[in-house]
């Protein structure tokens, strides 16, 4: 198992966390509701988000022969930091 530690994120306003979720699903992993575990092509990830304070994590859970998990979680972060630079708070 090709896994990692949890990335998390603080301060994510539902429309952010939006914003991030029709991303994934433009990219193919189909994330659901506020929490859960997607896969694509040999990467799946576990996320869970709390609208109240605002707290995302999300956890890539193994990755290709190829890649290393770590690999894929700068990938995760680098998109979630630039879609939420992109993001108005409200």
């Amino acid at each position: 198992m090709n896994s990692s530690a949890p990335l998390t994120f603080k301060g994510i306003t539902p429309g952010q966390y939006a914003v991030l979720v029709d991303k994934a699903n433009a990219a193919g992993l189909a994330l659901n509701g506020n929490s859960g575990t997607a896969s694509r092509l040999g990467v799946e990830v576990a996320w869970s988000y709390t609208p109240e304070s605002g707290l995302l994590s999300i956890q890539c859970l193994r990755a290709p022969f190829f890649m290393k998990a770590e690999d894929v979680n700068a990938k995760i972060e680098a998109v979630i930091r630039s879609a939420i630079a992109a993001t108005p708070l409200a």
